[in-house]
């Protein structure tokens, strides 16, 4: 079975990789990524047959969300029993959102869908563009490949994608995850670090979750920010969850109004899942006396999770569930490894 010639889906989304230099005035243009092979005769290489599934047009990265997050998840569903493994060709600046949603969307995922894309074109001399797509394929067809989840591959590095964010906007290594480390390191060979945990995935059936709800509001707290700004967020009768960004370790002012708008809205039944501002490390409610009013009045703890982590979890779990104490207990636990906590693969 280890022999077996591997069968992998690139699914083109756009972005970056799919763009060539028109030479008449340097401009970057769409590639029609049936072609590759004239760009990229390095393909038939890799010991593994690859097809192609493009979106048509294709997108940039700022222009996908909920409905193209579906339609790639759908694509992985139809084709999902054809293929060892996925490439997702996606530009750059949403592909941690896409990612993160993918992780929660593909339940019972037992096969590698890896994510990449390109800081330059695939033409251009000096691009990341060629080395990203052949380790992402050599490792979605790796014949032994312990990556069973959905992950970014830029730069040498195979990242979780529900913890992982884009740090750069003009360098190579352009995503970094603080707070887990890479699944996979590629040098000399493959060194797969981390495998995906085998409670992850074994014994589970695949399906696709495709029903996302988009009621999700976001508030990052700023000194010098007002109770009425927080509260035209919060108070909107259109979102059903909010993710605030705290201070640090999970603080907010101790100013008696914000404390008043929280609480009233989540008596109104909204959730509110506190997450830090900061890049690495984690909320912990209770620590100081800031954070220990919030978690009296009953928001949620949201530990380390990445904001792209908490924004598609919360829309993942609302569009599953319709029972809020369901998306409360859901919220605060790992479900795809996308945040530390005491019980793992909850769901």
């Amino acid at each position: 079975m280890a022999n077996q010639r591997k069968n992998v889906l690139i699914i083109y989304t756009g972005g970056t990789i799919g763009m060539i230099k028109r030479e008449q005035d340097g401009s970057y243009i769409p590639f029609d990524f049936n072609l590759i092979k004239s760009e990229f005769p390095e393909l038939d290489k890799l010991g593994c047959s690859v097809e192609f599934e493009n979106f048509d047009p294709p997108l940039d990265s700022s222009n996908i969300g909920p409905p193209i997050w579906i339609k790639i998840a759908n694509t992985i569903g139809v084709n999902y029993d054809k293929y060892d493994g996925f490439v997702v060709l996606h530009g750059s600046d949403t592909m941690a959102y896409t990612g993160s949603a993918l992780s929660f969307m593909l339940e019972g995922l037992g096969k590698p869908v890896i994510m990449t894309g390109a800081q330059l074109p695939i033409n251009e001399i000096r691009t990341d563009a060629k080395e990203n797509l052949v380790t992402a394929l050599q490792i979605a067809s790796h014949p032994d490949c312990p990556i069973r989840e959905v992950g970014i591959y830029f730069e040498y590095k195979l990242y979780r994608a529900n913890r992982t964010q884009k740090v750069h906007a003009d360098v190579f290594s352009a995503f970094n995850s603080l707070n887990f480390p890479p699944l996979v390191e590629a040098g000399v060979h493959l060194y797969f670090r981390h495998p995906t945990p085998v409670d992850a995935w074994q014994d589970k059936v695949f399906k696709v979750q495709p029903k996302l709800d988009t009621r999700v509001a976001h508030a990052r707290f700023f000194p010098g920010m007002t109770a009425e700004t927080l509260d035209a967020v919060l108070s909107h009768p259109n979102h059903r969850g909010v993710i605030v960004q705290s201070y640090g370790a999970g603080n907010l002012p101790t100013d008696k109004a914000f404390i008043e708008s929280i609480k009233r809205s989540i008596d109104q039944g909204k959730i509110i899942l506190n997450i830090t501002q900061c890049m690495g490390g984690s909320v912990e409610m209770g620590r100081y006396e800031t954070s220990a009013m919030l978690l009296s009045a009953g928001v949620l703890p949201g530990a380390d999770l990445t904001f792209e982590a908490a924004l598609t979890k919360m829309m993942y779990l609302f569009g599953k569930y319709d029972d809020l104490e369901t998306v409360k207990r859901l919220l605060v636990r790992n479900i795809r490894g996308e945040m530390k906590a005491e019980r793992a693969y909850t769901d």
